[in-house]
């Protein structure tokens, strides 16, 4: 199985990247690309998916412009110093079960985190890797006819001073930590980004041996 076609795009304001995503999906969707992941940080920006209970972005005006996104899950801040990885694969050809997709996700920045020597793990109930009571990583993903849109945000520099407006994922008290504050030296997200290359190719072949839980998502 080849393995997917993976660009680091550097800095990138929210709005492009999401057009980019948009016309992704629908080339994926018409087989005129192979599966791909982006990775890239962005300028400040708040996102939340599409839902009537948007308590997690406070009641204050926020400091960065928010926008409401297709993908699952409360608010989140985007921003420098933060590993953002889109994805956009067919699952049908891999795993049609968007809930095996996540974990497979999660297992993939849990495996990155480990070649740093830290120990990270799921939280029975929550989408996402902490270590031990600090979140590090928040992951949702949007789906269209079984072409992935989304991804995750690993926290990798120390300022996490963006989620201090927010309710970070809607987890009342949550702790937010980083790959450069649990090593206690800064780490940069171009170095951060060349490990989840590597990392994410060498697991994608597992996608298409996972058992599927549903038979149908649209």
């Amino acid at each position: 199985m080849n393995a997917p076609e993976t660009s680091w795009l550097g800095r990138l304001a929210y709005g492009p990247a999401l057009e980019m995503q948009e016309k992704s999906v629908a080339a994926r969707a018409a087989g005129d690309i192979p599966d791909t992941i982006f990775l890239l940080e962005h300028e400040p920006v708040y996102t939340i998916g599409r839902k009537r209970d948007r308590s997690s972005l406070g009641d204050e005006p926020l400091p960065h412009p928010v926008e409401e996104i297709n993908r699952g899950g409360q608010a989140t801040f985007h921003g420098p110093g933060q590993l953002v990885g889109y994805f956009i694969f067919d699952l049908q050809k891999l795993t049609p079960d968007l809930h095996l997709f996540l974990r497979w996700i999660e297992e993939g920045l849990i495996a990155l985190l480990a070649g740093y020597g830290l120990v990270a793990q799921r939280r029975e109930g929550l989408t996402g890797v902490w270590i031990e009571e600090r979140k590090i990583a928040s992951i949702g993903v949007g789906v269209r006819k079984w072409i992935t849109m989304h991804g995750f945000g690993l926290n990798v520099g120390s300022d996490l001073s963006g989620f201090a407006a927010i309710t970070p994922c809607g987890i009342h008290g949550v702790t937010m930590t980083s790959l450069s504050r649990e090593l206690g030296r800064e780490i940069t997200v171009g170095e951060a980004a060349t490990e989840a290359a590597r990392i994410f190719a060498a697991h994608y072949p597992a996608l298409s041996t996972l058992s599927p839980r549903l038979a149908t998502h649209s």
